[in-house]
Parts: structure tokens; C-alpha cells; sequence
């Protein structure tokens, strides 16, 4: 009898060449909800394949990115950029095992390296209500751009969106709840659904903009071009930085970024006195650690909240 030919399978490989990882790399981008957690994860691993690729590797496997991660180091990464393209080379090695590009074994042996150590807790940057006031005054709002700018402003500081949520931001979202002003349902990072109150300043902020560029629906944020009219039906995270950029170096305020208006945001509300619990909702954060981070503070035990809330016996020992 003529023995059965049986196809056989590819086996995983142990060096990944660039169309390899390419695909490995579409695969984890095609994995993300998030606009924002693609374009951080393809600019880490834009990163390490260039890396991985200018010199020849015997494996991708654990040793070899170990290497990938010393060198990060030598160049002075922040260990929080060191931990983030980790995490996107674990995430290519899982996507090229999961293709059967890579060994089980090798992609195991990747998602074990440690990260980089954290030494102490990030300071994080946020201004005063006064510095807030001061940087939404540097907007000029006697002209078309300056109406925008303010805006944009106004509801980083007031209502803490994420750049790529603010790019998205639609006419349509902005709606009446219990008689007060909120973005309705903003899909967030992760996919996360939220609703989120908008003070009434920033809600005059918004109207005053779009009266000025005569928009009434669609994308609320548009580009302006050097005529100061309106082009395109949007704008990009690019012009947020550059809004923010030029307005903190307008009222003196280093190394302000985007983000650290969101921050802003959390320590305004919890030094007025807002609960927690609040802040996370309005964040949309899953985790309240997240929130205590933005909020630059931890857990009191001395002198604890619960301390004395009412439930006390009397000193005198009377019930």
C-alpha cells in the first residue's frame, strides 16, 4: 500500500524577519479599541524592530529582549517608557505565538522579563487654580482662533478628557442630564463608556466657538488655516500639543503637557472637596488606584478618614 502523504504544518520560527513581525504587529494593533493604545503601541514596536533588526539576532526570545531592554536603559529611558514598550513586545511575541510565527515556549519566555525598576513615585505635573486661570487668559478670544483655543482649553482643565477623546468630541454628545450640561456616553481608552458633567464656563467657552465658526453638528473641534477659516472636518492630538505648548510658554509654565490638564482636573475637584468615588467616574478611570496617582496622594493611615466619623464612644464614657 502507498503510504499517506500528510501535509505538514510550518513549524514556529525562532527568528522573526521583518514581514513576520509586521504581521505580528497588525495583529496587536487590530487587538486595540483605542485610537490613543495603537498609536503608543506602533511607535513601540516601530521601535524595537528597528532595533531588533539592525543587527542580526539568533532568537526572539527572552535573552535577546532583556538586551532590548538594558539598552533602553543605557539610553536613559524613564522607566515608565521602559515598562510601556515591554508590554508592547510582549504583546507582538503573544500575537506572533497566537499566528504560529514564534514557539509557545520562546513567547512564554518573553512575556517573563522583568520591566524596569520604578524608583519612587512620579511627581506628575499640576498647576494651581490660579495658573489655570492664567493659561485659559491666553487665549485671545477676539478672533476665530483664539475661541477655539479656549475651548480646548476649558475642557482639558474642567472636564479632564484625554486628547484623542477631545478629537473625537461631537456636537451630538453634548446633551442635557438632570438640567446640567455633560459629554453623553464618551467612548473612552479601553472602550470604557462614561458621561461627564460640563461646568457651565466651559459649556459658554464651547458656545462661543461654535457661534463664531458657524458649526452646528458634526466633529465640534476643527482646523483653522493660516487665514484663520475653518479646513477639514476635524483636527489632530498634534494641534492640542501645539495649543498648549504655545499657551503655557505664553504665561511662563515649563514642560506643560496635555495630559497634565486631566491631572489638573482630578486635584481641582479633590481640593474642592469632591469624593473619590467622583473623581474616578469623571476620569473614567477602572481602577481608583489610577485616580489617587493622577491625584498625587495615597491612602492616610494616620489620622484616617474613618477616624472619627460620628460612631465614636464618648470620652466622658457616657453611651
Amino acid at each position: 500500500m502507498a503510504k499517506s502523504k500528510t501535509k505538514r504544518k510550518h513549524a514556529p520560527k525562532h527568528i522573526l524577519k521583518v514581514p513576520d513581525l509586521e504581521q505580528s504587529k497588525s495583529a496587536v494593533l487590530n487587538s486595540l479599541t483605542s485610537r490613543s493604545s495603537q498609536r503608543t503601541y506602533d511607535h513601540a514596536i516601530r521601535g524595537f524592530i528597528e532595533w531588533y533588526c539592525s543587527e542580526p539576532r539568533l532568537a526572539f526570545n527572552k535573552t535577546v529582549v532583556t538586551r532590548y531592554r538594558i539598552s533602553l536603559e543605557q539610553r536613559h529611558y524613564a522607566s515608565t517608557t521602559i515598562n510601556l514598550r515591554l508590554a508592547a513586545v510582549r504583546r507582538l511575541a503573544y500575537e506572533a505565538a497566537d499566528c504560529g510565527l514564534l514557539s509557545a515556549d520562546l513567547a512564554a519566555g518573553i512575556r517573563r522579563v522583568k520591566g524596569a525598576k520604578r524608583l519612587g513615585i512620579p511627581v506628575g505635573n499640576w498647576l494651581t487654580a490660579e495658573q489655570g486661570k492664567r493659561l485659559l487668559l491666553t487665549a485671545d478670544g477676539t478672533n476665530l482662533r483664539g475661541k477655539r483655543d479656549y475651548a480646548t482649553l476649558a475642557i482639558l482643565l474642567g472636564c479632564g478628557l484625554r486628547r484623542a477623546e477631545l478629537t473625537a468630541l461631537r456636537v451630538e454628545d453634548i446633551q442635557q442630564r438632570e438640567e446640567h450640561w455633560v459629554i453623553s456616553d464618551l467612548v473612552g481608552k479601553g472602550g470604557h463608556i462614561r458621561t461627564i458633567p460640563v461646568p457651565n464656563w466651559v459649556k459658554a467657552g464651547i458656545d462661543a466657538w461654535m457661534t463664531a465658526a458657524g458649526i452646528t453638528t458634526g466633529t465640534l473641534f476643527r482646523s483653522i488655516n493660516k487665514a484663520g477659516r475653518i479646513w477639514g472636518t476635524g483636527f489632530s492630538p498634534k494641534v492640542i500639543w501645539g495649543v498648549v505648548k504655545q499657551k503655557a510658554k505664553a504665561c511662563e509654565i515649563p514642560s506643560l503637557a496635555p495630559h497634565d490638564l486631566r491631572r489638573t482636573c482630578a486635584r481641582l475637584c479633590h481640593q474642592a472637596g469632591s469624593e473619590l468615588e467622583q473623581i474616578q467616574f469623571l476620569l473614567g478611570h477602572v481602577s481608583v488606584q489610577t485616580t489617587e496617582r493622577y491625584l498625587g496622594c495615597e491612602q492616610r493611615f494616620h489620622n484616617a478618614v474613618n477616624d472619627r466619623i460620628g460612631l465614636e464612644p464618648d470620652p466622658s464614657g457616657s453611651p
